[in-house]
C-alpha cells in the first residue's frame, strides 16, 4: 500500500514532527553526499538526465517525453533509461509497450516506451550499454540525478513551482532527496513548471539557465468541452491535475485522489463507473493513470495529455544544442 506524502512537508514553518525527524535527515544527507563520490561511467554518446530532488510529482516524465520528441525531430535516435518505479514486476532491460503492462513495469515506463526504445531497471550502466549496442546515439534518463553510476553531460532539475521545495528539509523531515545547495554544482539547467511561489529561481546562480513554463493540456482537452467532469488521479500531486482542468474552464463535479503510482482495484473501478452514470458526465484522468486501466474500462475514460509550453523557448533550443555538442562518437 502506497502512502500519501505527510502534510507537514509542505508547512513552511518547522513542525514538532519535522524537528523530531531532523536527526534522521542529517544522516540521509550525509549518505547521499557520500554516494556522489562513487566513480561514473562516461559513455561514447551524450547522456541527458531530467529529475528532481523532491518526493512527488514535478513534471519530470512530461519533460523527458518532450526531450525525446525534440531529439527525434532533430533526426537523432534517443533511447530512454528509467528505473521503472510503480511496477510490480522485476523485469529489466528493453520494454515492449505492446506486450508489457503498465501495472507490471510502471506507468512512466510505458509512456516512455511508446515514444522511444526504453530500458528499465536499477542498473542504469548495464541498460545504457545495451541501449548503445541497440543503436542509441543519445540517452535520456527519466530520474537519476542522485545516481552517480553514469556520467551525465546534461543534468536538468525539474521543480514544480506551486509546491516548490516544501519545508526545504531532507527526508524524512521534509520532501527533499538532497538539498538544493548540494545538487546545484552538478546541474546544467533548472526547469520550473508553474508559478514560482517559493522564488526558487532567485536561489539559482545567474550562470545556470532557468527554463520557465507550464504543463499545458494537449489536444484531448477538446473532447471534454460540454461535459461535467469527474476527475481522478494517482500521481505525486493530484491537485495540480485538477487545477489544470479548472484552468481550462471545465466544470469539475468531483475529484478523487489516490496515492502516486496507484494500481486500481476492481472495486475502485466499479465505483468510478457508477459515478459517471449521470448524463453529460465524463471520467477524466492523467496519462499515467490511464495506461494502468483495463482496456475495456479505458473506453469510458478520457486521458488528458499535457505538454510543456515555455515562456523562454529559445533557452530550450540552446540547451539541446549544447547537449548534442557533447557527442563523442568518432
Amino acid at each position: 500500500m502506497r502512502l500519501m506524502a505527510p502534510s507537514f512537508w509542505q508547512n513552511p514553518a518547522p513542525t514538532t514532527l519535522s524537528n523530531l525527524l531532523l536527526p534522521f535527515s542529517k544522516v540521509a544527507g550525509f549518505l547521499t553526499r557520500q554516494r556522489q563520490n562513487q566513480p561514473s561511467l562516461k559513455l561514447p554518446v551524450p547522456v541527458l538526465c531530467c529529475g528532481n530532488i523532491t518526493v512527488g510529482g514535478t513534471g519530470k516524465t512530461p519533460m523527458a517525453l518532450h526531450l525525446l520528441q525534440q531529439l527525434i525531430r532533430r533526426g537523432r535516435t534517443p533511447h530512454a533509461i528509467t528505473r521503472g518505479y510503480g511496477g510490480r514486476s522485476k523485469k529489466t532491460g528493453l520494454i515492449h509497450p505492446e506486450l508489457d503492462k503498465a501495472i507490471d513495469v510502471g506507468d512512466e515506463t510505458i509512456l516512455l516506451a511508446r515514444l522511444a526504445p526504453t530500458w528499465r531497471g536499477p542498473d542504469r550502466q548495464a541498460n545504457a550499454l545495451q541501449a548503445i549496442a541497440a543503436g542509441a546515439d543519445c540517452l535520456v534518463m527519466d530520474d537519476g540525478l542522485q545516481d552517480p553510476s553514469l556520467h551525465k553531460d546534461m543534468s536538468i532539475l525539474i521543480v514544480d513551482g506551486p509546491a516548490g521545495l516544501g519545508n526545504q528539509r531532507l527526508l524524512p523531515a521534509g520532501p527533499l532527496r538532497e538539498s538544493l545547495s548540494d545538487i546545484l554544482p552538478r546541474l546544467q539547467a533548472v526547469v520550473i513548471f508553474g508559478k514560482d511561489r517559493q522564488h526558487i529561481a532567485k536561489q539559482i546562480p545567474q550562470s545556470l539557465p532557468v527554463l520557465k513554463g507550464i504543463l499545458s493540456p494537449g489536444t484531448s482537452i477538446h473532447k471534454l468541452r460540454g461535459f461535467q467532469i469527474i476527475a481522478f488521479a494517482g500521481i505525486g500531486r493530484p491537485q495540480k491535475f485538477f487545477s489544470t482542468l479548472q484552468d481550462a474552464g471545465l466544470t469539475l463535479l468531483r475529484t478523487l485522489t489516490f496515492p502516486d503510482h496507484h494500481i486500481y482495484s476492481d472495486r475502485e473501478l466499479k465505483q468510478l463507473a457508477q459515478l459517471a452514470h449521470a448524463p453529460d458526465t465524463m471520467l477524466v484522468t492523467t496519462e499515467k493513470d490511464y495506461v494502468k486501466l483495463p482496456s475495456l474500462f479505458q473506453n469510458f475514460v478520457i486521458s488528458l495529455d499535457v505538454e510543456p509550453r515555455w515562456s523562454n523557448p529559445a533557452i530550450a533550443d540552446e540547451l539541446l544544442d549544447h547537449f548534442l555538442a557533447n557527442d563523442r562518437r568518432e
